[in-house]
């Protein structure tokens, strides 16, 4: 396997000013990877022109992500509180083009939370409706959505890869795919495998994180089945190391992410670890 490798911007700084983009793509090059994930939630603080500078400099993709609030929420029946998501929908697609992004993905169907009630009939119609129209204006920008399988206590639209692809399908637009998280499988899954294979050729993104989103290998989870899973289908893409502790604070997401402990504390030192861990595995040689 010869994938490119990704690493969040969360490992090394919580924001998106110019300073800290600058942060997040030096550290990023400096570890090896080819691939830096950006969340969107710091809109205004994000200079597009310099970040793509940055980018292109380091040799980086960017690939962009975020969710929604709950009064900015797609997946909602009150149309007002859609059409707020919408609006900010297109805008981070836009800000995802203008630096040079190739993909936009995440929970972009419904606020980020978790929910007080099932999904209606009308929220999901709305769901699909806003991404047909934002994947449209994506393919004209040549970026691509993805729809992140999240656990239940992060969205009550999608929890598994078989509800992803269910959700894809309707939404019926080719340039919508579906991204898998381990983190987010070893909670709702059954197992690391059979989620990969009924995705196949449309698994376009992959996040991989340990059980407690620490150190790669210091947990239980079975990382050697799903990337022989991954091998199994020929998947090509991009794999992004997520990471999170309260070492590095986002004024936006750290709270929602519920990120309370300090998992690791040296930037630098996570990032290497988890490039050398990742090469491994796409070196291995299945038994």
């Amino acid at each position: 396997m010869n994938n490119p490798l990704g690493i969040h911007a969360l490992v090394f700084a919580g924001g998106t000013t110019t300073d800290e983009v600058d942060t997040i793509t030096s550290g990023a090059h400096r570890a090896g990877y080819d691939i830096i994930e950006f969340s969107l939630h710091g809109l205004a603080d994000l200079d597009t022109t310099a970040t793509r500078a940055m980018l292109e400099d380091r040799g980086l993709t960017a690939i962009c992500s975020r969710g929604l609030a709950p009064d900015a929420d797609v997946s909602s029946d009150d149309l007002a509180v859609v059409q707020r998501g919408a609006e900010l929908l297109h805008e981070s697609l836009q800000a995802t083009a203008a630096i040079g992004g190739i993909r936009l993905t995440g929970a972009l169907y419904s606020a980020f939370g978790k929910a007080a009630a099932p999904l209606t009939g009308a929220g999901r119609r709305n769901v699909i409706a806003v991404l047909k129209d934002l994947a449209v204006e994506a393919r004209r920008l040549d970026v691509v959505l993805g729809l992140e399988v999240c656990n239940r206590y992060e969205t009550n639209v999608v929890n598994t890869a078989g509800e992803a692809l269910r959700l894809a399908d309707e939404i019926g637009e080719d340039n919508v795919d579906v991204h898998l998280d381990i983190y987010h499988m070893n909670i709702e899954e059954k197992n690391f495998r059979d989620p990969v294979l009924l995705l196949g050729d449309r698994l376009g993104y992959v996040h991989v994180g340990e059980n407690d989103r620490g150190y790669l290998g210091s947990g239980h989870l079975d990382f050697d089945a799903f990337f022989d899973a991954l091998r199994e289908v020929d998947y090509r893409g991009g794999i992004t190391f997520e990471s999170f502790s309260s070492a590095v604070v986002s004024p936006t997401l750290s709270n929602d992410l519920s990120i309370w402990r300090n998992l690791w504390t040296d930037s630098d030192d996570l990032a290497a670890a988890a490039h050398r861990f990742l090469a491994e595995r796409l070196a291995r040689v299945p038994a």
